[in-house]
């Protein structure tokens, strides 16, 4: 898996991808104690405002950027969005007040929002074999996990010789060294669409949405991203109650049950490169999707126990089947993007992508917590397990075994006026999608 680092160009943008979420994890850490310092018993709702932020920032920039993206150079864009991140990040340890570190917040997290779909939609161009490519993905699934493990530990040994504001210097310099690296290469430029765009800027906006919308596939992708944001975020919540409040275990257990759900992921992010070498996607992602419901079903045993010792090595091992789970889900989602989008189509679509899977954990989130603290953990298992098999199953509806892949020639004129002389290969395209799988199968590349 490691060999496609022998690419300077992915190299390069790996590390900085590596870097970037370091320093993303020691603001993560260090914005938590600024809120208790500026609200005291109020960090928490502090803390889960800004949370709404970042996922209305995620929501509203990310189809913005797939309507400028393929009117910029995305080295542009990527060390842009690196330079205004790091500019944030140098400003937070001086704010004093709430409604600054809101404003902040939306600022750094709107800058993320140009730079990771950019650079999801670049890796493809850059590991143009498939093999190559998901093996990457994998890598990215990788550092997403070892992040979530490394920086809390990198925070909790600074904290020992410094105050958090420190930390946010940390998070400067990792910007700082993420828009170095991006620099330091030079990145494939998407291929020139055979149109001219067309639609003023809320259809390039768009654009993304509707290829989704357009898709099978990319429709169930949306399906099971609402499932993987039910178990996320119930992991994300509600860890910190299961542990301190329904188990009575110390501090330090919260870490050990958030290392079990990155352990989880990580272990299937290693095995998948080889498995889906030999199985299509689907048969990956369906699994995963209806895997988090029959684990759901297990979190409801433990938290319907009273009491018992097995109970804490239970939650750990759910936790890590979630991870697992999400990872089965997720892994592929880049090859699934890449192959149903045309490539100056790809930016786009990974800019929905992003967007639209925030949505879901926008949802997620507050229903998580809400839920749990006004009715109880038992509700807010049975609510969300209920979405992630709804999700699940209308996933697998959705996706049906023998479609065949067409490259999303239609969806590259989705957004022509009527009456576009190429409009109607399109839709003749669309149409068989929707109405004639069946033959959709001689001369064809059959969807993996």
């Amino acid at each position: 898996m490691f060999a496609v680092l022998r690419d300077r160009t992915y190299r390069h943008l790996f590390a900085a991808q590596v870097i970037a979420l370091v320093g993303t994890g020691l603001a993560t850490v260090a914005l938590g104690l600024l809120a208790y310092d500026i609200a005291g018993a109020d960090a928490g709702s502090v803390l889960g405002t800004a949370l709404a932020l970042k996922m209305a920032a995620y929501v509203a920039i990310a189809p913005a950027v797939g309507a400028v993206a393929d009117r910029l150079p995305r080295r542009t864009l990527m060390v842009t969005a690196d330079l205004v991140r790091a500019g944030v990040a140098l400003f937070l340890p001086f704010v004093d007040q709430v409604w600054q570190v809101y404003v902040l917040v939306f600022l750094l997290q709107s800058a993320s929002a140009v730079f990771t779909p950019t650079f999801q939609a670049v890796i493809p161009d850059v590991l143009p074999e498939e093999r190559d490519y998901t093996r990457a993905l994998s890598m990215s699934r990788l550092a997403y996990d070892l992040e979530s493990l490394f920086s809390p530990a990198l925070a909790a040994a600074l904290l020992s010789i410094v105050t958090y504001n420190w930390l946010f210097t940390g998070t400067v310099l990792g910007f700082l060294a993420s828009a170095a690296l991006v620099i330091s290469v030079v990145l494939p430029e998407p291929a020139a669409s055979p149109l001219p765009p067309a639609g003023g800027a809320y259809a390039r906006a768009t654009t993304g949405t509707r290829l989704f919308l357009a898709v099978p596939e990319l429709r169930a992708l949306l399906a099971l991203n609402l499932a993987v944001a039910a178990a996320g975020a119930m992991v994300t919540v509600n860890s910190v109650v299961y542990v301190r409040e329904v188990l009575g275990l110390p501090q330090n257990a919260v870490a050990l049950a958030l290392g079990a759900y990155g352990a989880g992921s990580m272990i299937v992010a290693l095995v998948l490169p080889r498995a889906l070498e030999r199985v299509p996607d689907r048969a990956v992602m369906l699994p995963g999707g209806l895997l988090l419901a029959v684990v759901f079903a297990g979190l409801g045993a433990v938290t319907a126990a009273p009491s018992g010792g097995w109970r804490w090595p239970a939650l750990l091992g759910v936790w890590a089947a979630f991870g697992a789970a999400c990872s089965m889900v997720l892994t592929p989602t880049g090859r699934l993007l890449s192959r149903s989008a045309p490539p100056e189509k790809r930016t786009a679509a990974f800019a929905a992508q992003f967007s639209l899977s925030h949505g879901c954990w926008l949802v997620t989130y507050p229903l998580a917590g809400w839920l749990g603290s006004a009715a109880g953990l038992s509700w807010a298992v049975l609510a969300l397990g209920s979405i992630a098999l709804a999700a699940s199953l209308l996933a697998a509806g959705l996706w049906p075994s023998g479609l065949a892949h067409v490259q999303a020639e239609a969806h590259v004129h989705a957004d022509l006026p009527a009456g576009h002389p190429h409009l109607a290969g399109a839709q003749r395209v669309s149409t068989g999608w929707r109405h004639s799988h069946s033959r959709l199968t001689d001369g064809l590349h059959a969807h993996p």
